[in-house]
């Protein structure tokens, strides 16, 4: 794979003299991934399911921590996981079974109108950022779109702890679609870990934090 070099902007300074209500315009529309559930968990009879920016914030975490484990670079492989659904305020969370009857837009030609208006470093930052990651054109958009599945992965679990059914698609689904090595290996060792391993932990005993004068403490 060819290693595109990041696009951010950041090497020319800041940017001065535009106007920055375009950059606002889109904070807003981002805003609406806060209220857009997640339509596949909707379809399996998930009431109140996670929104996508629930799902996003997770993504990008699970990024940073495949990246690390494979060698790649964890800052940008959670930069192209954060923006990886950026453009479904527009379309909405489509299902496997909306996508068989809708013709969509590609992400890059939404990203491309998302961006027409924003400072020139802005636009070609977050136009290379989607690029490289639809176009699995680098290690670290591997590493996303595995934090992608792991995530789904993961809730798939959660929301089957908890009592719901119609998990097992979500499931095999996930673990099928994992391509990097570490991503593999998580997906192994979720299948292993409770969800509520890492509470559970605390009825058990966790030692406590040093406290500020202690020998460890400072």
């Amino acid at each position: 794979m060819t290693q595109p070099q990041p696009t951010t902007g950041a090497a020319a300074g800041p940017v001065a003299g535009q106007d920055l209500d375009a950059a606002v315009r889109l904070a807003y529309e981002w805003g609406e991934l806060k209220r857009l559930p997640r339509r596949g968990w909707l379809r399996a009879g998930v009431e109140r399911p996670e929104s996508v920016a629930d799902h996003t914030a997770r993504t990008a975490m699970l990024a940073w921590v495949i990246a690390g484990l494979e060698g790649a670079d964890q800052e940008r492989a959670a930069a192209l996981a954060l923006f990886h659904d950026s453009q479904e305020p527009r379309t909405g969370d489509l299902d496997h079974v909306e996508r068989n009857y809708l013709q969509a837009v590609s992400n890059e030609q939404i990203t491309d109108q998302q961006a027409e208006t924003l400072p020139q470093p802005l636009a070609a930052g977050l136009r290379a950022l989607v690029g490289e990651y639809e176009g699995r054109a680098s290690r670290e958009a591997e590493c996303a779109r595995d934090a992608d599945k792991l995530d789904m992965l993961l809730t798939a679990l959660e929301y089957r702890e908890a009592g719901r059914g119609g998990m097992d698609p979500f499931v095999k689904t996930a673990v099928a679609a994992l391509r990097t090595s570490s991503g593999r290996r998580l997906g192994e060792a979720a299948m292993r870990v409770s969800p509520a391993a890492w509470w559970q932990a605390f009825h058990r005993g966790v030692a406590p934090l040093p406290q500020p004068g202690s020998p460890n403490g400072g």
